[in-house]
C-alpha cells in the first residue's frame, strides 16, 4: 500500500529503438529488444558522455548543450545495438556492440543527421520566410512566420514518417517507454497491467524538448537582427547551443513540477507527442519493463518516495517476528 502523493521525478529516461526500448539511469543504460524468436534480450552498459565529471556540466544552461549532444550519441549507439540483434539472429550469434568500424560509422551517420536537421529545420524555414520580404515590410512579423514555419515543418515531418511501418512500431515502443516511467512516477508497481493503464505522454519527452527548441528560437531570433542574409543564417546555427541550453532548463523544470504553469507550458509538446507515441501492446510493455528493471530498482524507489510496502516485505517481517 502507498501513501497518496503527486507525481515524483524518478531520474530515469529513455527512448524507443528497433523492436525495443532503451532506458538510462545515471551512467547506466540498458537496451531491451524483442527477438524474432519471441524472447527478450537485454544488454547493459555504462555511458558517461562528454566531459564526464567536469563541473561545467552542472552549470544551468551550459549543461543542456552537453546533455543534448550526449543524448544524440547514445541514441544512435542504441539504435545500432538494437539493429544488431536482428543482424546477428541470422548467423546465430548474440547481439553486441560493434568495433571501431561501427563506431566510426555511427559518428558519420550522427554528423550527417545533424547537417540534415540544420538544413531542414533552420535553413529551409529561414529561406521560405525570406520569400515574404518583398510583401511584408515588418521584420518582426517575418521572424514570427519563420518560427511558425519551422514548427509546421517539424509536425509535417513527424506525421509523414509515421506512414512507414517500422516508424509506427517505433512510436508504439515510444509509448511503452513513457507508460513505464509514468507508472513508476505515479507511485504504482511496475506491472504490465499498471503500465498499460498509464499515460503514453510524458513532459520530459524528447518531442517536447524539440518543441521548446523551436519556441525558444522564435523568441531569440525575434530580438537578434542582422542585415546580411549569410550572417542571419550563420547566427541561427551558432545560437542553437544557446537555444538547446535554455530548452533543457525548461524541460528539466517540467519533469520536476506538476504546477498549473508547467502544465500549460508543456501542453503544446504533449499534443505533438500524440503523433510520436502510439498505444503499445502488452508484449511491447514487457520489453520496456525489462529495460527499466535492468537499470532501476523501482521497488526501492516506490518504498522511499511513496512509502509503498510490498506484500513480500510484510511476509519477511512476519517470519522474522
Amino acid at each position: 500500500m502507498a501513501k497518496k502523493k503527486s507525481k515524483c521525478y524518478s531520474g530515469i529516461g529513455g527512448q524507443a529503438v528497433l523492436e525495443g526500448v532503451m532506458m538510462k539511469n545515471e551512467d547506466k543504460y540498458a537496451v531491451a529488444v524483442r527477438r524474432p524468436d519471441g524472447g527478450i534480450s537485454v544488454e547493459t552498459d555504462h555511458f558517461q558522455g562528454m566531459l564526464h565529471g567536469n563541473k561545467i556540466k552542472k552549470f544551468p544552461f551550459i549543461r543542456g548543450v552537453f546533455n543534448f549532444i550526449d543524448s544524440l550519441v547514445l541514441g544512435m549507439k542504441c539504435l545500432n545495438l538494437s539493429a544488431s540483434f536482428y543482424e546477428d539472429e541470422e548467423d546465430g550469434t548474440e547481439g553486441k556492440e560493434g568495433g571501431a568500424g561501427d563506431k566510426l560509422m555511427t559518428g558519420v551517420v550522427t554528423c550527417i543527421s545533424v547537417v540534415l536537421a540544420v538544413g531542414i529545420f533552420i535553413v529551409l524555414p529561414y529561406y521560405l520566410a525570406s520569400l515574404l520580404n518583398g510583401y511584408l515590410r515588418n521584420p518582426s512579423l517575418v521572424a514570427i512566420i519563420e518560427g511558425v514555419v519551422r514548427i509546421l515543418i517539424f509536425i509535417l515531418y513527424v506525421s509523414g514518417i509515421s506512414i512507414m511501418k517500422d516508424i509506427r512500431r517505433l512510436y508504439r515502443y515510444h509509448g511503452a517507454e513513457h507508460k513505464c516511467i509514468n507508472c513508476i512516477e505515479r507511485g504504482r508497481p511496475l506491472t504490465v497491467d499498471n503500465a498499460m493503464r498509464s499515460s503514453r505522454l510524458h513532459k520530459r519527452c524528447g518531442t517536447s524538448f524539440l518543441f521548446f527548441v523551436f519556441f525558444v528560437s522564435i523568441i531569440l531570433f525575434f530580438f537578434i537582427r542582422v542585415e546580411n542574409p549569410v550572417w542571419r543564417v550563420g547566427l541561427r546555427i551558432l545560437l542553437m547551443p544557446v537555444v538547446a541550453g535554455i530548452s533543457y532548463e525548461i524541460i528539466r523544470l517540467a519533469g520536476r513540477s506538476d504546477s498549473l504553469f508547467v502544465r500549460i507550458l508543456s501542453a503544446p509538446g504533449m499534443a505533438i507527442q500524440r503523433m510520436t507515441t502510439k498505444e503499445p501492446d502488452r508484449e511491447m510493455v514487457e520489453v520496456a519493463i525489462a529495460s527499466v528493471e535492468a537499470v532501476f530498482d523501482w521497488k526501492a524507489y516506490l518504498t522511499e518516495t511513496f512509502g509503498y510496502v510490498f506484500e513480500e516485505e510484510l511476509e519477511e517481517a512476519g517470519s522474522e517476528a
